[in-house]
C-alpha cells in the first residue's frame, strides 16, 4: 500500500495532491485566446506564440505529473483506471456535441436556403472542392491511421513492443500527413472565411476537425515516446487506449464530414 501523509493507504482509490496546472492551464489558455483576438483584429499578434508555448509547456508538465503517478507511484490501480476510462467516455461525448452543432448549423442552412443564398445549396458564386481529389485521399489517410493504430494496440496486449512503436510511428506520420493536404486544400479554396454561410459553416466543421487531428497527433507522439521508454505493459495502457479511442473518434466524425459537407454538400 502507498503511504499517505504517514499513514498507510486503506483504499485502492488515488487522492490527488495540490496541482497548479488547472490554474496555469486556463492563464496559458487565456492568453492563446486573447492573443489570437487581437490578431484577427490586427492588432498585434506577439501574443499568439506566447500563449501557444505556455499551452505546450502545460500540457507537457501536466502529462509528466500523470505519467509520474501512474508509472512511478503506482496510483493508477484498476479501480483508478475504470474511472478514467469513464471520464474519457465522457469527454468524447462533450466532442459529439460540439460536432452536432456544427452539423445541425450546416444542414440548417443547406435544407432550408434562404435568401441570402439564392434559396440554393451550395449559394451561388460558391465553387466547391471536387470531393474525390483531396478530400478522397485524407479520407484514405484517415481510415490506414485508424488500422495502424489499431495494430500498434494489438502489438501492446500481445507484448511487441517493436510493432508497437513501429504502428505508432506510422500513424502519427499519417496525422502529420492529413494536416498537411488539408493545409494545401485551405490554401487553394475558391471561398474565403467571409464570404458568406457555406464557408463558415464549411471551415467551423472542417477546421474544428483538423485541430482535432493536431491534437490527436500529440496524444500519439506522447504514447509513442512513452512506448520506446517501455511505460505501457499489456495489462496497464490506459494512456495509449484514450488515445486510439481520441483517433478513433476523429475517424469517425471524418466520415460524416466526407459525406455529408464534401459529397452530398457539392
Amino acid at each position: 500500500m502507498t503511504e499517505a501523509h504517514g499513514h498507510a493507504q486503506k483504499h485502492p482509490y488515488h487522492l490527488v495532491d495540490p496541482s497548479p496546472w488547472p490554474l496555469v492551464g486556463a492563464l496559458a489558455a487565456g492568453t492563446l485566446a486573447v492573443g489570437a483576438i487581437l490578431y484577427m483584429h490586427e492588432i498585434t499578434g506577439w501574443l499568439v506564440p506566447i500563449g501557444f508555448a505556455l499551452v505546450l509547456l502545460t500540457m507537457y508538465l501536466w502529462w509528466r505529473d500523470v505519467v509520474r503517478e501512474a508509472e512511478v507511484e503506482g496510483h493508477h490501480t484498476p479501480i483508478v483506471q475504470i474511472g478514467l476510462r469513464y471520464g474519457m467516455a465522457l469527454f468524447i461525448a462533450s466532442e459529439v456535441m460540439f460536432f452536432s452543432a456544427f452539423f445541425w448549423a450546416y444542414f440548417d442552412a443547406a435544407l432550408y436556403p434562404k435568401e441570402a443564398t439564392g434559396f440554393q445549396w451550395p449559394p451561388q458564386g460558391i465553387e466547391t472542392f471536387d470531393p474525390f481529389d483531396i478530400p478522397l485521399l485524407n479520407t484514405l489517410v484517415l481510415l490506414l491511421s485508424g488500422v495502424t493504430v489499431t495494430w500498434a494496440h494489438h502489438a501492446l496486449r500481445e507484448g511487441d513492443r517493436r510493432n508497437l512503436v513501429r504502428g505508432l510511428a506510422i500513424t502519427v506520420a499519417l496525422g502529420i500527413l492529413f494536416t498537411a493536404l488539408q493545409a494545401y486544400e485551405y490554401s487553394h479554396a475558391a471561398f474565403g472565411f467571409t464570404d458568406g454561410i457555406y464557408p463558415s459553416t464549411f471551415y467551423m466543421a472542417t477546421g474544428f476537425h483538423g485541430f482535432h487531428v493536431i491534437i490527436g497527433t500529440l496524444f500519439l507522439i506522447v504514447c509513442l515516446f512513452r512506448s520506446m521508454r517501455g511505460h505501457f505493459t499489456p495489462d496497464h495502457h490506459f494512456g495509449f487506449e484514450a488515445a486510439a479511442w481520441y483517433w478513433h473518434f476523429v475517424d469517425v466524425v471524418w466520415l460524416f464530414l466526407f459525406s455529408c459537407v464534401y459529397v452530398w454538400g457539392a
